[in-house]
């Protein structure tokens, strides 16, 4: 199993990062150590100062694909959950000012927290799924499946073009804006629509 996330897919995201809105869309992966299930506790690692949340709707891949034709592709997807991608934005911030991968930024022990996934027919529109992190009872994120530069078929057919994707695999589809750091203490809860769906603490 391993685990997809796609980056700048949201353009107030870009904007409130002051990055550049990609041509194509910006693949990365997290290594299935990264995942956190069932609401564990997010333990703070000591090697970043500055952890950010970020709430992404995210894909479960249900059947193996490559070069996916983009009208077949919501055939290999078969659930929706919701993850968070947290981000040592410091290491990150480091390595993007040497021209470096951010993969230690991205894929450290515990940054894939994800939630139970709902099958799609308990969804009336993909294109228009709402979701949203509160961080202490207030909202920090929200976003819309609509509001996304490139949507969910368009994601399966790119990626597979290059990556095969096998049954189990993961895809988080990007982060709508209000990222922002996280601390020890904190209470972090996720919604899709008006389901709680993550509900968990940093420790």
């Amino acid at each position: 199993m391993k685990i997809l996330a796609i980056g700048r897919n949201y353009a107030d995201h870009i904007a409130e990062l002051k990055n550049e809105v990609p041509d194509e869309p910006v693949i990365f992966f997290k290594p299935d150590t990264a995942i956190l299930r069932n609401n564990e506790p997010f333990y703070y690692p000591e090697y970043s100062q500055d952890i950010h949340h970020e709430v992404e709707l995210i894909l479960r891949i249900g059947r193996e694909g490559k070069n996916i034709d983009r009208k077949f592709a919501h055939k290999y997807y078969d659930a929706i959950g919701l993850g968070i991608d947290f981000t040592a934005r410091d290491l990150q911030a480091k390595a993007k000012a040497k021209g470096l991968p951010w993969t230690l930024a991205k894929g450290f022990n515990g940054s894939a927290p994800v939630s139970e996934f709902l099958p799609l027919d308990q969804f009336e529109n993909l294109q228009d799924i709402n979701f949203k992190l509160d961080v202490n009872g207030a909202t920090r994120q929200q976003g819309n499946s609509k509001m996304m530069l490139n949507n969910f078929d368009d994601i399966i057919a790119y990626i597979s073009r290059f990556i095969t994707l096998k049954k189990g695999d993961i895809i988080f589809t990007g982060t709508p804006e209000g990222v922002g750091p996280v601390q020890i203490g904190d209470r972090l809860e996720g919604y899709v629509e008006d389901k709680k769906l993550l509900d968990f603490e940093i420790k």
